[in-house]
């Protein structure tokens, strides 16, 4: 799909955590003609859609494959642990991984942090989800490290989070196929970006740079005239008169 083509709908996927819901009230307002369809994907999902073509562009988790997608970093953020609330780890603002050594640390299958060693204990068996970990350690059969926005997407009465030191981070993007860079991505890239709507895009900016320009156009814009034409001539070539006084040089007294 070339820059040129315009698809009559916005579809875009995110994946678990992230909170698309300002920028697609701003879509709705700016654009409202064109309808943006919205869908939750697994994290490890995202990029095989876009790929697909089955979505125009996403709010994924970093890394993507920068050979095949564009993509827009928009936050990093803050690795908690999920504890039960009368877990020792409670008592303290932060968490070290030292603090968590005699605990098992969950390991879900679709953990989106990029870890060289887990703290604490490992599990027997690992999750199939995040949403089942969080059961687990509501059980009291563990702890999980996660993203914020995951540890209150699961967010259980029972259960709280510290902010955990020296963890990997996960990061949000907005993320497109680099070969499909649409008018409608560059749209969606303008509101993510904060961008106002007469500058969200160049063609946006065109009518207000024409009009800057003077051109005549038949719109009723003020034309600038050539020098020299038959609207203004201004200043003869060479003499350096006006119209009202051509002659040059002191005038004469009266005698």
């Amino acid at each position: 799909m070339t820059a040129s083509e315009v698809s009559p709908s916005f579809r875009l996927v995110y994946v678990p955590g992230v909170m698309p819901d300002k920028w697609v009230r701003v879509w709705n307002e700016r654009l409202p003609g064109v309808p943006l369809t919205l869908t939750q994907v697994p994290a490890d999902a995202a990029q095989g859609l876009l790929l697909g073509g089955e979505a125009d562009a996403g709010l994924v988790r970093l890394p993507v494959d920068r050979t095949v997608f564009s993509a827009i970093p928009l936050y990093t953020e803050q690795t908690v642990v999920v504890v039960p609330k009368d877990h020792l780890v409670t008592a303290a603002d932060t968490v070290s991984p030292e603090d968590l050594a005699d605990d098992i640390v969950l390991h879900p299958l679709d953990d989106v942090l990029s870890w060289e060693s887990l703290p604490g204990r490992p599990a027997l068996e690992r999750p199939a989800t995040t949403a089942d970990a969080v059961e687990l350690v509501a059980a009291g059969i563990g702890v999980l490290v996660v993203p914020l926005s995951l540890a209150r997407l699961h967010h259980r009465k029972d259960l709280t989070h510290r902010p955990l030191e020296a963890a990997p981070q996960s990061s949000v993007a907005l993320s497109w196929p680099e070969a499909a860079t649409t008018d409608r991505v560059e749209d969606f890239i303008g509101i993510v970006r904060g961008r106002t709507v007469n500058s969200t895009r160049g063609r946006a900016q065109q009518p207000a740079q024409e009009k800057k320009r003077g051109r005549s156009d038949g719109s009723g814009t003020r034309s600038r005239q050539p020098a020299g034409g038959s609207a203004g001539r201004g200043r003869r070539s060479g003499t350096g008169g006006t119209t009202k006084n051509p002659r040059r040089g002191r005038p004469r007294r009266g005698s």
